[in-house]
């Protein structure tokens, strides 16, 4: 570290010469497990000459995924969206498919680059994940499915969102991207729904490079979707049903693999951060960490915090400091799917119906963790928010 002046948001210093970071302190730093280990596998890619099209390595690690969630299939994609994708079209969605609008963009566009209407509900704002309320008064006769997204690794509602489904005869899966190797009510993330989408993005807990995976315990949608990622094919020049490209080549599994044996020492490293983040954040008013239910098992991917009414400045004011400072900080899925195009265009007074997306989406700050990270890092990221209180009061 480099000593450095600290800066508010309008560039003032706010406080001389404190410890400031040469190379970015940033949000998503890949987890990277035994080096060693992967080359060797790498190596043994490279004897086969099997580089891709559901090589030994995607089998096992699709094995491996399986057990790991303590489900009957895992379907390994090139990535996420596709996985995700795929999934809608397996299930036959169509018409409108009930989302968050607090999510990614990309669970959105899963839908409508299928020409399928995302239709946005409204979340809880103690949670983050969709409010079954507001999933219940977006139905109409054109809705399909229901799209939860287990957000920050906290379980979406996921038993009152089965219950409207029954109730209506819709599809519900869900989008686990933040979810690996977390659990509700003891029984593992990836059980719940038709399926559950998985990805394996380099930022994600578990990342294989790039990746994706669709989980379930459904013998006919398994097959389906094996299908659909490989073109159709079944066997040798026998097409039998309509598909794509969404195959995952040898050397992703081989970084999942990896990573996969690490996956214990990743979580452990997250969850250290976060206490040290809680600690470090107590007696801070207006600095909101988010917390986890007792009864569920997080894997502590990201440290989020809520800047209320009660702290002197705004979260913006507050990104903008840490920024000046080297620590990438994140808004994370601000403003909304919403207010993104094309939604924006399509749909844009949803934000009438979307109070609590809206008041959520002008708190939330995302900070650095993650491996790489040491208490004497958080402490700084930490005092940097006070000092921007101290000044702005």
């Amino acid at each position: 570290m480099t000593q450095k002046n600290i800066y508010d948001a309008t560039g003032l210093v706010i406080k001389d010469v404190l410890p400031a970071f040469d190379e970015p302190l940033h949000v998503g730093r890949p987890n990277i497990g035994d080096r060693e280990a992967f080359l060797r596998r790498v190596d043994n890619i490279l004897d086969r000459s099997w580089l891709t099209n559901n090589g030994p390595l995607v089998q096992e690690f699709e094995q491996r995924i399986a057990e790991h969630l303590g489900v009957r299939h895992c379907v390994a994609m090139c990535n996420g969206t596709i996985a995700l994708e795929i999934a809608i079209r397996a299930l036959g969605l169509e018409g409108e498919v009930i989302v968050p609008s607090w999510t990614f963009i990309a669970t959105a566009h899963a839908l409508y680059w299928q020409g399928i209407t995302p239709v946005f509900a409204d979340i809880d704002p103690s949670t983050h994940n969709l409010d079954p309320d507001a999933v219940r008064r977006m139905i109409t006769p054109r809705t399909t499915g229901i799209i939860g997204v287990h957000l920050w690794g906290r379980p979406a509602p996921i038993t009152a969102l089965q219950a409207i489904a029954d109730e209506y005869g819709l599809q519900l899966i869900f989008d686990a991207a933040h979810a690996f190797s977390c659990s509700h009510n003891s029984q593992s993330v990836g059980n719940f729904g038709r399926c559950e989408v998985l990805s394996f993005h380099a930022t994600k807990m578990l990342n294989a490079f790039e990746g994706g995976a669709v989980v379930t315990n459904d013998d006919e949608l398994a097959e389906t979707m094996r299908l659909m990622r490989n073109f159709g094919f079944s066997g040798y020049d026998n097409v039998i049903h309509p598909g794509t490209n969404g195959k995952m080549p040898e050397i992703n599994a081989a970084m999942g693999l990896t990573n996969l044996g690490s996956l214990p020492q990743f979580v452990k490293a997250n969850r250290q951060n976060y206490h040290a983040y809680a600690n470090a954040f107590a007696g801070i008013n207006g600095i909101n960490l988010i917390e986890y239910d007792p009864e569920t098992t997080p894997n502590y991917q990201y440290v989020v915090v809520e800047v209320t009414p009660d702290f002197p400045a705004s979260r913006d004011d507050v990104i903008t400091a840490l920024r000046n400072e080297n620590i990438l900080a994140r808004k994370y899925f601000w403003p909304g799917c919403h207010r993104m195009k094309p939604y924006r265009d399509l749909f844009p007074h949803a934000g009438l119906l979307l109070p609590a997306t809206v008041s959520v989406a002008e708190k939330v700050i995302v900070l650095p963790t993650g491996k790489t990270i040491a208490d004497t890092d958080i402490e700084i990221v930490c005092n940097i928010i006070r000092l921007v209180a101290t000044h702005k009061t």
